[in-house]
């Protein structure tokens, strides 16, 4: 299977991994976590806490288009080493935005996701090379 494609599972994956640390800050900021309702505990959290529920929004709605951009580059017969590289990239560019989000690190975690997105955009417009 072609790198890229991995790349796709490994985003897909990393939208559950990023509920770890809001499932962690729920329990540590409220004693518990509410199953029968989550988003209502989630809004209560703070700190840490809301961070971490806002990197795990923003790696859901990164995925999308991530996925449809390595689509069109995969059928678009991209060059495979630029269409992995890109894709590689934005994994690890969205490791590193979880971990600055966490860590409160502005404006980082905004050029970090910036770098990401010209990897999508990259993507998209990679079968026009």
């Amino acid at each position: 299977m072609d790198i890229s494609i991995w790349c796709v599972f490994v985003a897909f994956l990393l939208i559950y991994l990023t509920r770890l640390p809001v499932v962690i800050a729920s329990r540590r900021q409220e004693g518990y976590l509410e199953i029968g309702n989550p988003r209502e505990q989630q809004a209560r959290l703070t700190g840490v806490g809301s961070r971490a529920q806002a990197a795990h929004q923003n790696t859901l709605e990164a995925f999308a288009p991530f996925a449809a951009a390595v689509w069109v580059a995969h059928y678009g017969n991209t060059d495979p080493g630029l269409m992995n590289t890109l894709a590689v990239v934005f994994v690890a560019l969205r490791v590193l935005y979880v971990a600055a989000y966490l860590a409160d690190l502005n404006p980082w975690r905004t050029v970090i996701w910036m770098a990401g997105m010209f990897c999508v955009i990259g993507l998209f417009l990679s079968p026009l090379l």
